[in-house]
């Protein structure tokens, strides 16, 4: 039996290696969970701000599923991997747009960063018009997936992004040290967190709402993408079929792709092919923050995962 993690088992932490297809039952109630009252206002007002009405409205519309995620928290992966399985299962070529093949057994998958790209992307303009909100209807209708990922290596594969990758990127940001930008009100890990409380307040007591951990897929994939594809409605996956979606969404076969130009988007093509780090499929090293960030910034990192919705189950260690 496929590991399941919804809002009803929020709560747990990491599968347990010894019993990887049992069920994960719900925890008993925490008895005193900590306290994000200031956070309350910020679910207020996302549902409150929640319109789109941009021409980009349509393009955020009609998905059986909305899979919700910071940047960098490992969307491509998860995106190439169904996108493989699905035109796989129908003997289409690969795509990452599916759904234009018209198989009634495909489904409309809407992958979006939403609040934070609304509050990071474009300008004053679209802002107004909720250009990057997934309209209020969709989220009401659409089952939710909620894609997480340690917030200091999501910060750190984004600032690998902006200033290696990212051509449009402010040059301001550019000259910043990572130090610099870890702070950034709207870019650094406190922006990132504010984020992820704003969305779990908003979706964690839906019963449709699935929280998927970025650090589970990697260290159990064939199970926690077993589960994602139960959650979409493939309930018995052909084992052929996903053991070479797997395969085909490996990191390596994907940098592969990346470097020749393979996939059908222009957002998916190095900066540089000689700069490895200017890839967007880069590293995805559980931690690799370490890496990056220096002995002050990680202890400031910490002190920000304090504010984290313990629910997501991140430790603001520092070892």
């Amino acid at each position: 039996m496929a590991i399941e993690i919804t809002s009803r088992s929020l709560f747990k932490g990491r599968p347990d290696k010894s019993a990887l297809y049992k069920e994960i039952q719900p925890n008993p109630p925490v008895a005193k969970r900590k306290s994000i009252s200031r956070f309350q206002s910020a679910r207020a007002v996302t549902r409150l701000m929640r319109r789109n009405f941009s021409s980009r409205a349509p393009e955020l519309s009609g998905g059986q599923a909305i899979i919700l995620s910071i940047p960098k928290s490992g969307r491509t992966w998860v995106r190439t991997f169904l996108c493989a399985y699905f035109c796989k299962h129908y003997g289409r070529e690969f795509t990452l747009k599916p759904e234009r093949y018209g198989e009634p057994g495909i489904p409309r998958l809407i992958f979006s960063h939403d609040c934070f790209e609304h509050r990071t992307k474009g300008d004053l303009w679209d802002r107004i018009r909720g250009k990057y909100l997934v309209p209020k209807k969709e989220l009401r209708r659409a089952k939710i997936v909620l894609l997480v990922r340690d917030p200091r290596d999501c910060f750190v594969s984004l600032y690998v992004q902006m200033t290696r990758r990212d051509r449009g990127a402010p040059t301001e940001f550019k000259r910043k040290t990572v130090g610099d930008l870890l702070r950034d009100k709207k870019f650094g890990v406190c922006a990132i967190i504010k984020t992820m409380n704003a969305w779990l307040n908003e979706f964690s007591d839906r019963d449709d709402f699935t929280i998927i951990r970025y650090e589970s897929l990697r260290e159990f994939p064939r199970e926690n993408f077993r589960t994602l594809l139960t959650v979409l409605g493939e309930t018995t996956p052909d084992v052929s079929i996903f053991q070479a979606a797997l395969d085909f969404s490996e990191f390596e076969n994907m940098k592969k792709m990346e470097a020749a130009g393979a996939f059908d988007s222009k957002i998916l093509r190095p900066g540089d092919v000689r700069d490895p780090e200017s890839f967007k499929v880069r590293r995805g090293k559980v931690g690799g923050y370490r890496e990056y960030l220096s002995a002050e910034d990680q202890e400031y990192a910490a002190g920000a995962l304090t504010k984290l919705d313990s629910r997501f189950g991140y430790s603001p260690s520092v070892s």
